[in-house]
């Protein structure tokens, strides 16, 4: 049986470095942002694979984010920022070998049969595809795990992308939640949608991150999400549409490892004592302890016995068992009352 497309990575949340289109279509800076997400140790590293006639036409303008650039429309835009088809095989090939997961966002029919016949482990679906349902019923009829994004879109609409991709195909499907705005204002992050969308279609969901900094991130990971992606450039600084609102290499590193600490902290959700809370727990609780000092033969009573620290005698919650007991043996003010200090129950005439 093959495995799923999230047994294939054991960390969780996976961490996708979104390289996308910061390489500004130079095909060394994209070796070179490869080598960043490596090192900040991200899980894999995903480009967007596109040819600009086929995916925007000529009547399309720029998005607001996209405005920053000296392009005149989005046509324009994109011509810039495509690789030729062949780098991706080159791509992959480098990025398996940094030890990263491959993945690229086909924007059109061309790309998609190109990264299914390199071997993508998924596909990648941007959010600008979730009401394209030709293109997602292709999509499902490659029968590759699907990656979802959800931006833009409503629990309806999802509903109706998802349906397609079943029926035509697509048998693992992962849904990332996100906001499609660059950067993406915190409160219009809306992260509970991770879980609404969870319990609507009992699919694993996770996040694309296009807020500034890692909190949502963070955030995300404590809600559940078993994906994380999130844009990573090598300068925020440089032109193109979406430097501004990626991590450079140093701060994608610290959100890995934030993000990593905090799936560490989740647990596993079993209320049980941790191994270093062991080792305290006889320090801090409290135990019987002798009120006073008492002689062997003395019957022990609330008023001869105190519940105090350490825990490492007879517990608190069996005091009524150890009253009206006489004492075996002497025993201190403060020292630990144990069963071994204890005889028989005496009983009171009434």
């Amino acid at each position: 049986m093959a495995r799923s497309f999230l047994d294939l990575f054991e960390n969780r949340p996976i961490i996708i470095a979104e390289a996308g289109v910061n390489h500004n279509g130079n095909l060394q800076m994209a070796r070179k942002l490869i080598e960043a997400a490596a090192a900040a140790k991200a899980d894999i590293i995903k480009f967007q694979t596109f040819k600009a006639y086929e995916c925007t036409g000529r009547f399309a303008p720029t998005a607001g984010y996209q405005q920053q650039t000296a392009a005149a429309d989005q046509y324009e835009l994109l011509v810039g920022l495509e690789l030729p088809f062949a780098d991706f095989g080159d791509l992959k090939d480098y990025a398996e070998s940094c030890g990263l997961g491959f993945l690229s966002t086909p924007d059109g029919q061309q790309s998609l049969d190109l990264l299914c016949g390199i071997g993508t482990v998924a596909i990648k679906v941007a959010s600008g595809e979730l009401t394209n349902l030709p293109f997602l019923a292709s999509i499902g009829s490659k029968k590759f795990p699907v990656i979802l994004s959800t931006g833009m879109g409503t629990l309806g609409e999802v509903q109706k992308a998802i349906e397609t991709l079943k029926d035509t195909g697509a048998d693992e499907i992962i849904l990332l939640h996100c906001t499609t705005e660059y950067p993406a204002p915190a409160d219009e992050t809306n992260l509970r949608a991770i879980a609404n969308m969870k319990q609507a279609f009992g699919l694993p969901v996770g996040f694309s991150d296009h807020t500034s900094g890692n909190e949502a991130a963070i955030a995300a990971t404590a809600l559940g999400a078993v994906v994380i992606e999130k844009h990573l450039t090598l300068d925020r600084s440089l032109p193109g549409p979406d430097h501004a609102a990626s991590m450079e290499p140093r701060e994608f590193a610290a959100m890995v490892a934030a993000v990593r600490k905090t799936a560490t902290m989740l647990g596993t959700g079993i209320k049980i004592a941790s191994p270093s809370e062991r080792a305290n727990r006889a320090l801090v609780r409290r135990g019987l302890v002798a009120a006073v000092d008492l002689k062997a033969g003395q019957i022990t009573s609330g008023r001869n016995l105190a519940i105090k620290r350490p825990a490492t005698g007879i517990s608190p919650e069996l005091l009524p068992q150890a009253l009206n007991r006489r004492l075996l043996k002497d025993i201190a003010a403060d020292e630990p009352l144990t069963w071994q200090h204890l005889g028989e129950v005496v009983s009171f005439e009434p």
